[in-house]
């Protein structure tokens, strides 16, 4: 059975309008429609594993102190712009709440092991080649 998704709940981030950037005419111009959300992943409600895992992600968005910082201008108006940085937001923080299987070392197959070998004296033989012809008398 599948965890249930960790929801980030708003009052944990912190959410300010701007105005968006690039080509829209007045529109961009006049209308602070982007969004810009911070959210402390060391302050929130998080479970610890899941903030661990997350400040571990090498991500551009995740700051030095801790704050995922996620900027969100691809729709005009300022709620779907909210939405979508939220929902961000919660991809991101779902993409690591499920723990890492753990790797069990296993040994190498016989089959493995052959064309290791098998390999390994083919490149001795090419390099035994490279050598000096000698005469067969």
């Amino acid at each position: 059975m599948a965890p249930l998704p960790l929801q980030v709940s708003e009052d944990e981030v912190e959410i300010t309008a701007m105005r968006a950037q690039g080509a829209g005419g007045q529109n961009v111009n006049k209308v602070s429609s982007a969004v810009h959300l911070r959210f402390d992943v060391v302050a929130s409600s998080l479970p610890e594993g899941v903030k661990e895992r997350l400040l571990a992600l090498r991500d551009t968005r995740i700051t030095q102190d801790g704050v995922v910082v996620i900027k969100a201008q691809q729709y005009r108006s300022q709620e779907q712009n909210r939405a979508d940085a939220l929902e961000r937001l919660n991809a991101l923080v779902n993409s690591v709440a499920v723990p890492p299987r753990v790797r069990r070392a296993t040994k190498p197959t016989y089959g493995s092991k052959q064309r290791r070998l098998q390999s390994k004296t083919q490149r001795g033989e090419t390099k035994a080649l490279r050598g000096r012809v000698r005469d067969g008398s």
